[in-house]
């Protein structure tokens, strides 16, 4: 076949063209179906730390465990007190305006555990004030008992510091904070032990549930204790003021045994 011109061979392209010729076919056939291998990823160079670098590994703290040695170093009721203003990894400690302790004789044979410090005892620093402290105050006054009697009772909270808008508190600041709550009863060493509310017996006993295990005695620190509904409870639901009647008689009558 004689070679074409450049004239005629551009002559014949347009032609083609013109025809609807739109590709050119080649010597070899070309599967346009068939996917290309993927070319390999280059490795990446392995990172060698410069000389000198401080490498950082993340470590998870036991906080309960940091709380339990804090406590055991307290040897009073005024060391656990400090203790506990000082242990500074509870971030409830930040938003509080005060540490809620204790109230009443330390000595006394019946100590109350109730729950969180609310709007009112972190302002007053004690456990226990306003319409709630009033009812408490009447209802052990009722067996004789009271926090300024000759029958004294000794009352503290599960936590020292109030949640964010009286929040209910989470698994992570109960199990922080109670190593200090048990070295309290160990230290104070009542008779008989008043768990007043879910976070208290959540605390104590390791679980919530106030409703089902109220009257019921338990064992926490080696105490017997009486779960019991929480004044502030009573006043919002004064029909169980009759199962908080018959829990005091049951505690009296432990203390008389």
């Amino acid at each position: 076949m004689e070679s074409l011109s450049y004239h005629d061979a551009a002559a014949l392209l347009a032609w083609q063209v013109e025809l609807g010729v739109d590709e050119c076919i080649m010597d070899a056939p070309v599967n346009r179906y068939e996917t290309p291998a993927a070319a390999p990823k280059p490795k990446a160079a392995p990172q060698v730390p410069k000389k000198g670098a401080v490498r950082f590994v993340e470590t998870q703290v036991d906080l309960p465990a940091m709380a339990r040695a804090a406590a055991a170093q307290a040897a009073d009721i005024a060391g656990l007190h400090a203790a506990i203003a000082g242990f500074g990894h509870c971030d409830l400690q930040k938003g509080a305006r005060n540490l809620v302790f204790a109230d009443g004789d330390p000595a006394a044979r019946v100590m109350i555990v109730g729950d969180a410090p609310n709007r009112e005892e972190d302002r007053a620093g004690t456990p226990f004030v306003g319409a709630e402290g009033a009812l408490l105050d009447a209802m052990f006054a009722a067996i004789g008992m009271g926090r300024s009697t000759d029958v004294p009772v000794y009352a503290t909270l599960a936590l020292p510091w109030r949640t964010p808008q009286d929040r209910a508190p989470t698994g992570e600041e109960i199990a922080m904070m109670a190593p200090f709550l048990e070295r309290h009863i160990a230290l104070a060493d009542p008779d008989v032990v008043v768990i007043m509310g879910n976070v208290a017996a959540q605390a104590l006993i390791g679980k919530p549930g106030i409703t089902r295990m109220r009257g019921t005695w338990a064992k926490v620190c080696g105490k017997p204790a009486m779960p019991m509904f929480p004044p502030a409870h009573l006043l919002r639901n004064p029909l169980a003021k009759r199962e908080a009647w018959a829990d005091l008689l049951d505690i009296q009558a432990r203390l008389n045994a």
